[in-house]
């Protein structure tokens, strides 16, 4: 099963985790969480104008670092056996792997990547589709994470139609 991976991070040089979301494939299995411990002096501008601004939507998704932990790897252990972490950065895998730490969960198999399909036509469309909803921002990590899961779907249908 793929699990649509998202983090945000304080910036580009000293990427310190910020905020995490996932999505499953058939997004049945969704995991959001902020953490409230993260160091507000180390965020880039960037991160201040539009990350920051969009945290605190979902209530109960502020942790510290070990509760994160803790309740990433329970869930990760609800999931079947065999995961394969879908994602478009080195950066948002590497997140990951700290956060659950080694060894990673048996039942995750491996990453998927999915930077060649961004610039995929169909995948793009779709991913930007989601976002124009002005409930579902660019730089969240659970919309983003769905965005990927929405780009994934249609660039997956598209190949299964060129395929017939």
């Amino acid at each position: 099963m793929l699990i649509f991976l998202d983090t945000e991070f304080t910036n580009l040089t000293k990427r310190k985790l910020i905020s995490i979301g996932m999505v499953s494939e058939d997004g049945q299995h969704a995991f959001y969480r902020e953490l409230r411990d993260f160091d507000l002096d180390n965020c880039s501008r960037f991160v201040r104008a539009n990350v920051l601004p969009l945290l605190g939507r979902f209530q109960d998704a502020a942790v510290d670092r070990a509760k994160l932990t803790d309740d990433l790897r329970q869930w990760i252990d609800t999931l079947p056996r065999s995961l394969t972490i879908a994602c478009d950065s080195d950066w948002d895998w590497e997140i990951l792997c700290e956060i659950v730490g080694n060894p990673l969960p048996a039942n995750i198999s491996g990453r998927f990547d999915l930077r060649p399909l961004i610039d995929t036509t169909v995948f793009h469309k779709a991913v930007c589709r989601y976002h124009d909803d002005s409930h579902q921002p660019w730089h969240h990590a659970w919309h983003d994470a769905h965005a990927h899961r929405f780009g994934w779907l249609a660039w997956n249908d598209t190949r299964r139609r060129a395929k017939l």
